[in-house]
């Protein structure tokens, strides 16, 4: 099957396109933005985990590629991957010949009020205050108000929806801890237009015995993790019925595109 390609990338084979998508740009400085490598140093003094360098950049170098009208981050922290983002579509520097295009809007989703404040700080930093905005709130609150948007508005075009997300959406990097990672991908990827891209890293595989889960009770960390790693096999494998995944194997982890195909 030949994908029509989406967000930039030129015809070719779904195989193909999840290849390019996913690989390195050699023509990118792979080194971390000064403003981003300020942030992540405060995130180390405040013991917050950090997304390995090699997927925040491989992320970047994905983006780079698409030219997504809106895209999200869910999971906004206090701006460490927006950082890069950020410093991609803001650049002036040509690179390959063209700019970062940004999108023409750009949501992160941020429950924490305080950390909120630091990414409006950050957004304001990049005059990006016309196209950018956190939204201070758990992602499955805003995930249910826009699609209930959607469905209840369904003669209307996506992009005259009143709705909390700016619609079609063509990107959402998904970046939340591992017990909440696998949820969020998956309502993610029900919220992105055709031809739209879901990023992640994939969870890690469980080791170890964690005993015998009980349905009626409260299960342990460990069990928790074997449950959502269990959700994430069957969302590959949902998508991978109809759809396009691809992944990326890093020194930090592997990531993974989910592609909604297109009709």
């Amino acid at each position: 099957m030949e994908s029509d390609g989406f967000a930039g990338l030129p015809q070719m084979s779904e195989a193909d396109v999840m290849t390019k998508l996913l690989s390195q740009d050699e023509d990118r400085d792979q080194g971390e933005p000064d403003i981003a490598s300020s942030i992540g140093e405060q995130m180390l003094h405040m013991d917050m985990p950090l997304l390995p360098r090699s997927v925040r950049a491989r992320i970047r170098d994905v983006c780079s590629r698409i030219s997504p009208s809106n895209a999200v981050v869910v999971g906004g922290g206090i701006g460490h991957l927006s950082a890069w983002l950020f410093d991609l579509w803001c650049s002036d520097q040509e690179i390959g010949g063209e700019r970062g295009r940004r999108p023409s809007s750009f949501r992160i989703i941020e429950p924490g009020t305080r950390f909120g404040v630091i990414i409006d700080r950050l957004i304001r930093r990049f005059d990006a205050a016309d196209w950018a905005q956190v939204i201070s709130r758990g992602w499955q609150e805003v995930f249910a108000e826009t699609s209930s948007s959607k469905a209840s508005n369904i003669s209307l075009p996506e992009s005259a929806l009143d709705s909390v997300l700016p619609m079609p959406i063509d990107l959402i990097v998904v970046d939340l801890p591992e017990e909440d990672r696998v949820a969020a991908a998956s309502s993610a990827f029900d919220l992105v237009a055709p031809g739209g891209i879901v990023i992640l890293l994939e969870p890690t595989v469980p080791t170890g015995d964690v005993g015998e889960i009980d349905p009626a009770g409260e299960a342990t960390p460990a069990q928790i993790k074997v449950q959502s790693f269990n959700d994430w096999i069957d969302l590959v494998k949902s998508v991978n019925q109809s759809h396009s995944l691809g992944f990326a194997e890093l020194s930090g982890g592997t990531l993974v595109a989910l592609l909604k195909r297109q009709g």
